[in-house]
């Protein structure tokens, strides 16, 4: 059974009940979105050929701390970096290293600031120099994916209605969707609930309700869905060596709809590719 709290008296920890958030709420989560926004934008002027994933995460750190907000992965469960850098067939949570970015490669960058005890997370897709036309076919379709998903969000649909948009337009671009990772919800918590799954159907899962916080993050594959996870712990990768991309926004639902809180102010949500109308 699916249960709800208003956020001001729901426990400090993931309890399973979804929480919601009041307008002055927003505001905090506004303020937080922002920032990984506006560090996001930074970045795509620094992702280029040569340049080391452990410098980005410095950047990232350093733009944090300037800012008086602290990246929530860092010493996250024994995880030592600010960020995670996802390069070609790594599907998530790949570790920043000092080993130089590539011509062609394609990297997922995904931030999370805490500010002022809210949470704002979000990941892109960097093309690193020229990349191959089916590099960039992944972009497209893993960013329309996410549109998909996000445009499927209001009052009074459910959870797997996101899902259901996104599985259905990757399959006919023959593409997969990844099934290990999902969004979640997110706000006073870094992982909180509901899980949002990627594929599935629309009269599945929770109720979306006015005030509900969380990601939506498609992890979308060239060839098939299956990933494994490296000894390192964290690093998932595709079994088959397939490209994976993945685009995450944080979304609040309102009462007409949801309110993308990560946008870029720069227009740059998918940096290297061109800008969609808005």
């Amino acid at each position: 059974m699916v249960s709800y709290i208003e956020a001001v008296s729901a426990p400090p920890k993931n309890t399973g009940a979804i929480r919601l958030y009041s307008a002055e709420d927003f505001v905090g989560m506004r303020k937080a979105c922002l920032l990984t926004a506006r560090c996001l934008d930074e970045l795509a002027a620094i992702v280029k050929p040569g340049v080391a994933t452990s410098t980005i995460d410095r950047f990232i750190f350093e733009f944090g701390m300037d800012h008086g907000a602290l990246p929530a992965t860092l010493n996250y469960r024994g995880y030592t970096k600010s960020s995670c850098t996802s390069i070609n067939h790594v599907v998530c949570h790949g570790i920043p290293d000092d080993k130089p970015l590539r011509e062609g490669d394609i990297v997922n960058i995904d931030v999370t600031y805490v500010l002022d005890g809210w949470h704002g997370d979000s990941s892109r897709m960097y093309p690193v120099g020229g990349v191959k036309r089916a590099a960039e076919r992944l972009l497209e379709v893993t960013y329309e994916c996410l549109l998909r998903g996000i445009a499927a969000v209001r009052p009074g649909a459910r959870t797997g209605a996101i899902g259901e948009a996104i599985q259905t337009y990757a399959e006919a671009e023959r593409c997969s969707v990844v099934r290990d990772f999902c969004g979640h919800g997110v706000g006073r918590l870094f992982h909180d609930s509901p899980n949002i799954l990627h594929y599935g159907r629309s009269d599945e899962g929770p109720e979306l309700k006015e005030g509900m916080i969380f990601t939506i993050e498609p992890m979308i594959n060239l060839g098939k869905p299956h990933v494994k996870v490296l000894s390192d712990g964290w690093t998932a990768v595709t079994r088959d060596r397939s490209l994976s991309a993945q685009y995450e926004h944080t979304v609040g639902v309102t009462a007409t709809g949801c309110e993308i809180l990560t946008l870029s102010p720069d227009g740059l949500d998918r940096p290297g590719l061109p800008p969609l109308p808005r």
